[in-house]
């Protein structure tokens, strides 16, 4: 019985997706039809063509990717590096350090965005780059999983590579890292899909059309072709591809990584 409902919930979920993407390769007429069909009656990539050539929509896509692929780089080295220090150093005030990073992580991120805004403003970083990566440098979120899962990591370890004359860059980069890639996978996956699709702070700090992200591309592009129900559709699985691939490469690490952490905490 349970394997049923798990059966029928999966599928409830994962239609709409299969509808949305075998819907991006018919034409309006097919799609609007009273009798409706899940396949094509011929697959055809019209709605892609017209869809980047009206909205240079590939281009957004690979800002997206680039801005995704650096901070989620940036985030996982920062959160894996002050996880091991915060987990295996001990000094005077670390317990209060931490908890002012677990802090941040109850503070609304709607309250946050006049005070960024106005230090993006101040330093001349606006219509750029460094207005969306600088600021997602680090995450609390972050720090505090990769501290929970390096907690898990035998001291003697550590201990035994030191007395092998290894110094701290050596064991970071040769022994932390590898035995925390489920801690990390987990922050990465994390962290890509909140770059991602995060829509708001790219439209405040983004002025130029060549420079804006898919997130928000895909609200234009749906206020502006909200009638092109073909083009929608392309957009929107182009959109959700490099979630569904990152997903799919790291799920494993991702639920161990997850059940690492809730278990150490």
């Amino acid at each position: 019985m349970l394997n049923f409902t798990l059966l029928v919930l999966g599928v409830v979920t994962v239609y709409p997706f299969v509808w949305m993407f075998l819907s991006s390769f018919k034409p309006n007429k097919e799609i609007l039809a009273f009798d409706q069909k899940l396949f094509p009656e011929a697959f055809l990539i019209d709605n892609y063509i017209r869809m980047n050539k009206n909205f240079q929509f590939m281009d957004l896509f690979f800002n997206s990717i680039f801005i995704t692929v650096v901070t989620t780089l940036i985030v996982v080295y920062t959160s894996t590096i002050c996880g091991f220090v915060l987990s295996k150093y001990k000094f005077k005030g670390r317990n209060l350090l931490f908890g002012f990073v677990l802090s941040t992580m109850m503070i609304p991120w709607s309250v946050t965005i006049i005070p960024k805004y106005t230090m993006i403003e101040a330093f001349g970083w606006m219509d750029s780059y460094k207005a969306l990566i600088i600021p997602a440098m680090f995450s609390g979120f972050g720090i505090f999983m990769m501290k929970q899962q390096i907690e898990t990591i035998p001291d003697e370890i550590l201990e035994a590579t030191r007395i092998d004359g290894a110094n701290e860059f050596y064991i970071f980069h040769k022994i932390i890292l590898p035995l925390s890639k489920n801690g990390i996978s987990s922050i990465a996956i994390f962290q890509f899909l909140w770059t991602w699709e995060d829509f708001l702070w790219p439209y405040l700090v983004i002025n130029s059309q060549d420079k804006q992200l898919l997130a928000v591309g895909l609200k234009m592009f749906n206020g502006q072709y909200s009638t092109d129900y073909g083009s929608l559709f392309a957009a929107t699985t182009i959109s959700i591809l490099p979630v569904l691939f990152i997903y799919t490469i790291f799920q494993k690490q991702f639920i161990a990584g997850i059940a690492a952490s809730a278990v150490k905490g």
